[in-house]
């Protein structure tokens, strides 16, 4: 994907940023954190310590292939989403490691969900580069809690159809946080961060990063389309997340 330029001064959050390409991380310099809170950003939530209590139950359940609840419809989307919003959504991982998935209100300010997922990076970015992929993430009502659809700590994770494991919730980490200030710069673009920036044993980390179309269809469902800046298709990659039951 091509990058554009970004301004050096950050810029508050509802700002739209431009894209450059980034400059080699250097791990004797590590940047420092000095992205902006979110506009919507709370207190902690209670999913976050749900997340704590169950993240290594669910990490040891069997992967199985039922079918999918949620209707996937495989033809293309018009580029532009009526009704969105635009955000900005990081893929990033290491290749034989999950990939993890950032949300952020731009490309400047602190992600407001990070979610683990039980696909392969190396994988679902070769699946992506072969066509249109489907992640949908499911979990059940529970009409005694009223917290928004973004907080949920566990989802059933389907990648165009078929049960891949689970999706978890998870605060930003160390890592995570340098990742999104390295990329701050960038809106669009893919690329790796090499292991000397993250100073992880793991190798370089892959990152692909992307515009949103954020479009809430109910306080129990909400849609992510991944736009192409060429204008010129549809989304090469859409998240569902659902609350069903």
């Amino acid at each position: 994907m091509a990058a554009q330029n970004s301004p050096s001064e950050i810029s508050p959050c509802n700002d739209t940023s431009t894209t450059t390409s980034p400059a080699s991380p250097r791990s004797e310099s590590r940047p420092p954190v000095s992205l902006q809170q979110p506009s919507n950003k709370k207190g902690s939530s209670k999913s976050s310590k749900m997340f704590r209590r169950f993240r290594s139950v669910f990490r040891s359940f069997p992967i199985i292939t039922p079918v999918c609840k949620i209707p996937i419809n495989l033809h293309g989307h018009d580029s532009h989403i009526h009704g969105g919003t635009r955000m900005t959504g990081t893929l990033f991982g290491y290749r034989k490691a999950r990939v993890n998935l950032a949300i952020q209100e731009n490309s400047k300010c602190l992600p407001i969900l990070i979610l683990e997922l039980a696909i392969n990076t190396g994988k679902l970015l070769q699946d992506m580069g072969l066509g249109l992929v489907r992640i949908a993430l499911e979990c059940e009502k529970r009409p005694s809690e009223k917290i928004k659809i973004l907080e949920e700590p566990i989802w059933t994770l389907y990648c165009n159809g078929k049960k891949s494991g689970y999706g978890v919730k998870r605060d930003p980490t160390d890592e995570d946080l340098m990742v999104m200030q390295t990329l701050h710069p960038i809106s669009m673009g893919a690329g790796v961060i090499p292991a000397e920036a993250t100073e992880n044993p793991d190798g370089e980390l892959t990152y692909m990063r992307a515009h949103f179309e954020r479009v809430v269809n109910s306080r129990d469902s909400e849609t992510y389309y991944m736009m192409n800046p060429d204008g010129n298709s549809g989304p090469e990659l859409s998240i569902f997340f659902v609350r069903v039951g």
